[in-house]
């Protein structure tokens, strides 16, 4: 089963790869319309919009999707619902399909919202406490993305029409502010900004394969993709002021929160989060070519980086505490390699991928008007993004070995291993095929030696604290937890986890079930259906009571009707 979808979603891949490069050869894009309803000057359409952005992204999520399909055969063997795992898979590429070739509200919710149900599915597949409280958490705050787009499709009613690409041209901030403010924050929860960061690191309870699939391409992308979609209506706007300071803090907590956490898969999260807020904060600056093109580079290596650090924790009986690793390079060359690498393209290792679009990206943000609080959060989370990388290899893949003495370690596992061979390649060569695709006139970058000089720096310092403190720490048994509270309120991501389960939604599902029980089930039934339907009961038995000619009825109508007649005399 999972060799037949592997197949043809690699298939697939191929196709819309070359379709990509056709389109961007003759320069041309292609919409199809498909009416489904006309309401007075507003028509509901179906649209799907093929050009070599989206093309190219659904190329991507495919090639991705088959390389994490045939891993699953590995990773999920044994597994009695493996065909339900494989069906689900495939829904979640097919909602994501659906939404990149949408440049329409309407249809796009189709996908938008398959997206939530499928990734809810995924994150509960382990049936434990841990699995539902993960998804509950997951799909309600995705939920609120899902009433923002809802929110916008009302407010675009006034526009004549829902294809955002071709408005967000003409909608100013005099008029059209409060549908920017909605899809920005349809894409803030969908992307996981800040306040809605907490669900992301949560959803690590699904698989690690869906990890792989959802970290890298699918879910947590679709709020870039649809910023980069409408990135025009941004321009000169209020709402560009204000994600580029949410996304620089995004990226700033989380590339502090990962220096203190010690589980695998959370650290490699908060890594996604992290350069989720570069795709965002440079997606706020006006750039959303070089946004789409971080976009492509980092689902490759993310990709693979989540399936080497679930080969390791399938060979270390299912630890995810990486202390309980290292030394793993000495077992695993293979895997350890390909997590080198992978780890090496994240920093913005030179000739890795991503290296021609992080560099990139920094380079050009620093070229751009930035205020001293964005420039400085660029800047340090570039050098904790470094930080935390080196971390992770001395504790894992360095270091003193630390696994059970029953530990069977290797890189025999066929399945789960070719995957990896080939998300390395792309890892490598995507980063300057795609730059020579995408950017055919070169950016002219202007920089002084000090700031040209500083994004290299910065890594270097992050490389040398990271390893080597965590090495001394390690050694010298240094008390890190002295500053508790300290190290509580950073590594919790500012306690935005325990703010979104126990205070806030408590409340908020609390009002809204009174507000149901009050309203829905209480004074608009009595006034509204249920009233009207018991009042056309009473009235429909009464007029029942007529037809079947009863003398008694007649009777009492007649005698009422001489009393009042009387009444009337007198």
């Amino acid at each position: 089963m999972n060799l037949s979808s592997m197949v043809f979603l690699l298939s697939f891949s191929l196709f819309f790869l070359f379709i990509s490069l056709m389109l961007v050869l003759y320069n041309k894009s292609y919409m199809l319309e498909f009416d489904l309803l006309s309401l007075n000057s507003v028509d509901l359409v179906y649209v799907l919009y093929i050009d070599w952005i989206s093309s190219m992204f659904l190329s991507f999520v495919m090639f991705i999707s088959s390389m994490v399909l045939f891993y699953s055969g590995g990773y999920m063997e044994g597994d009695p619902n493996l065909n339900r795992f494989i069906y689900l898979v495939l829904g979640f590429v097919m909602s994501m399909g659906f939404m990149i070739i949408s440049p329409n509200l309407v249809s796009i919710l189709l996908g938008w919202d398959g997206l939530g149900l499928v990734s809810y599915a995924l994150v509960i597949y382990y049936q434990n406490e841990k699995s539902s409280n993960a998804g509950m958490l997951t799909v309600l705050s995705n939920r609120v993305g899902d009433v923002a787009i809802l929110l916008s499709i009302s407010l675009m009613l006034m526009l004549g029409s829902w294809n955002f690409t071709i408005y967000s041209f003409f909608l100013d901030d005099s008029k059209w502010l409060m549908i920017k403010f909605l899809l920005v924050l349809a894409a803030m929860t969908k992307s996981a900004q800040i306040p809605f960061s907490a669900w992301l690191p949560a959803a690590m309870a699904a698989p690690t394969p869906v990890s792989a699939l959802v970290h890298s391409s699918t879910l947590v992308t679709a709020g870039v993709y649809l910023m980069i979609r409408f990135s025009e209506a941004l321009v000169d706007s209020v709402t560009q002021t204000f994600l580029l300071l949410i996304a620089c803090l995004t990226m700033f907590m989380s590339g502090l929160g990962a220096n203190f956490e010690y589980d695998l898969k959370k650290i490699i999260a908060l890594s996604t989060l992290s350069q989720l807020g570069v795709m965002m904060s440079i997606l706020a600056l006006g750039f959303a070519d070089l946004a789409f093109f971080h976009l492509l580079t980092h689902a490759l290596f993310k990709a693979l980086l989540f399936m080497c650090a679930g080969i390791i924790i399938h060979n270390v009986n299912e630890y995810q505490d990486i202390r309980c690793m290292g030394g793993l390079i000495n077992f695993m060359p293979l895997t350890c390699m390909c997590m080198n690498l992978a780890n090496f393209s994240l920093c913005g290792m030179p000739f890795l991928s991503g290296f021609y679009s992080k560099d990139l990206i920094l380079e050009v943000a620093f070229m751009s008007p930035l205020n001293m609080v964005s420039f400085f959060l660029y800047v340090i989370s570039t050098g904790l993004t470094v930080c935390y990388t080196f971390r992770l290899i001395f504790y894992s893949l360095t270091g003193n070995y630390n696994l059970n003495s029953m530990s069977c370690i290797s890189d025999e596992n066929k399945i789960m291993t070719n995957p990896l061979i080939m998300l390395s390649m792309m890892a490598i060569i995507s980063g300057w095929s795609l730059s020579w695709l995408i950017f055919p006139e070169l950016y002219m970058v202007c920089l002084s030696n000090f700031i040209k000089m500083l994004a290299l720096t910065v890594s270097i310092l992050g490389a040398l604290i990271g390893y080597f403190l965590n090495m001394m720490e390690v050694s010298f048994n240094l008390n890190s937890l002295s500053y508790y509270p300290t190290s509580v309120f950073v590594g919790s991501m500012w306690f935005m986890p325990y703010l979104s389960t126990m205070k806030i939604s408590d409340k908020l599902l609390f009002f809204g079930s009174n507000l149901n029980m009050i309203g829905d089930k209480g004074w608009s039934e009595t006034l509204g259906g249920q009233g009207f339907y018991l009042t056309l009961m009473e009235v429909s038995s009464f007029g029942q009571l007529f037809q079947e000619n009863s003398v008694k009825i007649f009777m009492k109508v007649f005698m009422f009707s001489l009393i009042v007649l009387g009444l009337l005399l007198i």
